[in-house]
This record gives C-alpha cells, structure tokens and sequence, in this order.
C-alpha cells in the first residue's frame, strides 16, 4: 500500500554547521552528516501535499538512481525519521521503572554538617556552624559502604565522595573510610575511587600527601579573581576567603601529581564574566578543568541569576566556548568542564530518561545514615530513601522516578535536547517549584541553543581533529 508518508518531527533536528548540514536523531542522542539525497527526501515530503514513496521516487528519479532513493527512504524510516502519516507513534513509549536491584555504584558521604564558611548562596539545609557541626561515625560510614556492595554486588568500579559542610574538618573519618574501603573492595575483586570537594582553607601539606598517595580525585570551590570569590564565599565571621583558599589550591596544584585538579564556580546575580573567571583559574592558578554552575532556583531568591543574566551567561558559555575550540583544533586543551561534558555526551550518544544517577546509580547518605536522593538534599523535607542499615526503600524510590519520568512525558516529549537534559535537576526543581518530580522548564531555549552550539564544536573538532576525543575527553572520562 502506497501510504502517505511524514516528517517525525519530534524525532528529528537538524542543524547546519558551516556550509554543512546534520540531523540529530533525538531518541538516541546520535548525530549523522546529512547527505544531498537525504536533505531532498525531506524537502520533498515537506513540499508535496501528498508525499507517498512512488511519488518521491518519480520526483527525485531524475537526480538518482531509483535503487538509491528507496534505500535512503528505507534507512530514514527504520530511525524512526519519516513514517505513515497519522499512525505513527512519535515519541518513545514510557515504560514504567520497576527497580529490584538498584545499579549503585556510588555513595556520598555527609562526614560533617559544621563547615567554616558561611556563603551566602550555600544551599545545605543541614548546614551547621563548626563548633555545632554534626559529624558521621565511623560505623555510619561502614555500613554505606556494606550497603553499596549489597544493594549492587555486580558491578566491577564504586566510587566514594567525601562531602559535607566542609569534609577535611572529618579528616580522620575520611582515612579510616578509605582503609576500611581498599580492604573489603580487594577482598572482593572490585575497583573504588574517592573524590571530595573541599573550600581547601583547611588544606595542609599532610593531607595532600595523603590524598596523593591515595589517589583521591579532588574538586576546589572558587569563584575566581578575589573581587568575585570574596562577594559570597565568607567566613562564619563575614571575611572574604580568597587569599587563603587562592595560597591552598597554588600548594595543591604545585605538590598534586596523581590527579588533575578541577575548580567549580558557582554563578549568581551579578557575576556573568565567565571569560575573566576562567582565565585566572586556568591561566593564573593553573587549575586543569574549570566548570561553572549558575544558580537559577536558590533557597535564596536575591542571588538567583535574572533572565537576562542567565542569557548573558550562555553567551559568554558560547565566547568560551569558541576558545575551546580554538584550541582543540592546535590539539590543546582549555579545561572548559562544561563543553568537556557536551562534546563527550554528543559523541557517546548518551540517551537518558533521567537527569542523572542520582537515586539510581548514586544515593548520598547523611550523619545519621539516612539515604536521601543527592547530597542536595541532606536536610530537606523530602523522604528518605531508606538507610544504611535496611537498604534502599525500592518503593519509595520507584515512585517518586516514576513521577518524575511522567512529569517529562507531559512537559519535554517534544524537545530535541529530551534526552541529553531529561527535565534537569532535580534539586533545582525542588528549589523552584517545591516538587523534585517536576521538570525544570524556566530556561530550555538557553539549553537547546547550547547544545546546538556543542553540535558545532563537536563536528568542527571531529573534522580537523579527531584525535582531541582519545588525547584530552577519553582520559578524562576514566578518570571520572
């Protein structure tokens, strides 16, 4: 039967690179170069009131060869990019999560609630001054770890991180949760990691030889040049912080050798100049990646970034961005973390139905050894998810993915980026709209033009240098 055919749009995006044209297939994230054929195939079903293969056979016959033109209908039909018009179900099918044996392989460790700074936009709920600073036990932390190899026995890599308030005023707990760690993930055949994200004003030199020897993967939060560092990253006594962090993280990256060391910057009202922030920290410190989170839905509604802000942001990203490239192209690297994660997702395919692992692959777990969906939200009103002691609640958990993935199903079955951003964070809708379950939706335009953006970086390097993926994204990932 000689079917009406259509465009599923909701499967298909394409963008023009150069003088060259892609499509992006959206349900597996995966990115082809558009051949001459192809791009009048779909001209064609676009122009013709009634497009049906004979006809876009007799239409296109005199520019190719019949055999030709049927192969390349037949390949756009098998991925889903054209089909018969009307019956054709556009959008993948929701299957429900059933979750038996969650596919852990990281915990978060709260070591200690107390922190010795006082940010202004921190979000921890728990977040306690240091003398009142609730720490974890060493028998909490023993039994995350029991926890993890028993909720997920089968996989061959786990991954411990260290968090808090600050984690190295825990230090003691953190060395006997690594002995404790390399000894029973030996005994097992298995492989574990550690990372931690400090404020590394209590950094010394006896911790970074420690950290070295055990090949901890260390993150440093900074917000940049003194002006920018010091407008929110305080003492509990009001002091700007970014003398003493700047002389730690320049004894850190002169000693560290196991390891590159990244920075994390934390974006808010008022502080847009991505370019000045990445040069100090990657040029004048010397760190290895800079990434850059900016805060749109904080506890604290007067440092969230305004619309415009945020546009400028993204623009800046791109300016970044262009640098990046730049670079790729003298197979050099900038350390922009966030088109490292881009161009590493687009060239994967990563497809996901969920935002990220956590609940999944990742729970974090607090002082008192409940299991809660991130370290975000230590302190929260939201549900546990269970605890050390019992495991994982697996209903309490199905439900609240299932909520979340039919929340998705209403609001971003039709966006191009569906499967690279999965309705985003979850914490940030918790912190906006009071339901983790609810997609975040207040900036998606900005987002689908990012990933645009790391469409056309990712084929420009891909192009010109195809090794940067193997010499600079590769081991990053395997270092993750």
């Amino acid at each position: 039967m000689n079917s009406t055919l259509e465009i599923i749009e909701n499967n298909l995006h394409q963008v023009t690179v150069k003088d060259q044209s892609f499509i992006f297939h959206i349900p597996t994230t995966s990115l082809f170069k558009r051949d001459e054929l192809t791009g009048d195939i779909l001209s064609s079903i676009q122009r013709q009131d009634d497009p049906t293969d004979s006809s876009l056979v007799k239409e296109l016959s005199t520019r190719y060869a019949k055999s030709d033109i049927t192969s390349a209908l037949g390949e756009l039909k098998s991925l889903s990019l054209v089909g018969k018009k009307g019956l054709i179900n556009t959008i993948e099918e929701l299957v429900p999560l059933a979750l038996d044996k969650a596919p852990l392989t990281t915990v978060v460790l709260s070591v200690n609630t107390g922190c010795n700074l006082s940010c202004t936009y921190c979000y921890k709920e728990d977040l306690d001054i240091p003398s009142a600073g609730k720490k974890m036990n060493f028998e909490t932390a023993k039994q995350s770890i029991d926890m993890l190899l028993k909720e997920s026995p089968n996989q061959t890599r786990y991954n411990v991180v260290f968090f808090g308030g600050e984690p190295l005023s825990n230090f003691t707990l953190i060395k006997d949760v690594i002995a404790y760690s390399e000894d029973v993930f030996a005994s097992k055949g298995k492989l574990v990691d550690f990372s931690m994200t400090t404020n590394a004003t209590l950094l010394t030199e006896n911790h970074i030889e420690y950290f070295d020897k055990h090949n901890v993967g260390l993150s440093i939060s900074i917000d940049g040049p003194k002006a920018y560092h010091d407008r929110n990253r305080i003492s509990v006594t009001g002091q700007g912080t970014y003398d003493t962090v700047a002389k730690k993280a320049k004894m850190l990256l002169s000693r560290y050798k196991s390891r590159p060391i990244g920075a994390r910057v934390t974006l808010t009202t008022g502080i847009t100049d991505i370019d000045t922030i990445w040069d100090h920290l990657f040029n004048t410190l010397g760190f290895s990646e800079v990434g850059f989170a900016p805060v749109t839905s904080g506890d604290i509604s007067d440092y969230n970034l305004k619309p415009e802000e945020l546009i400028d942001i993204f623009a800046n990203m791109k300016k970044l961005g262009e640098k990046y490239l730049s670079a790729a192209l003298e197979n050099k690297t900038i350390g922009f973390s966030n088109l490292h994660q881009l161009i590493t997702d687009i060239h994967e395919g990563t497809k996901k139905a969920l935002p990220c692992g956590a609940g999944v692959g990742m729970v974090a777990v607090d002082h008192e050894g409940g299991l809660n969906l991130c370290h975000r939200f230590i302190g929260s009103d939201q549900p546990l998810l269970g605890d050390v002691k019992q495991g994982l609640d697996k209903p309490v958990l199905n439900d609240f993915l299932n909520k979340r993935l039919e929340k998705n199903e209403e609001s971003c079955a039709t966006c191009n980026i569906r499967n690279l951003c999965a309705g985003g964070c979850y914490h940030e809708s918790y912190a906006r709209y009071g339901d983790p379950a609810k997609a975040t939706l207040h900036y998606c335009d900005l987002m689908r033009d990012w990933v645009d953006f790391g469409i056309h970086v990712y084929t420009e390097i891909m192009e010109h240098n195809p090794g940067f993926y193997e010499t600079y994204i590769a081991p990053r990932k395997a270092q993750a």
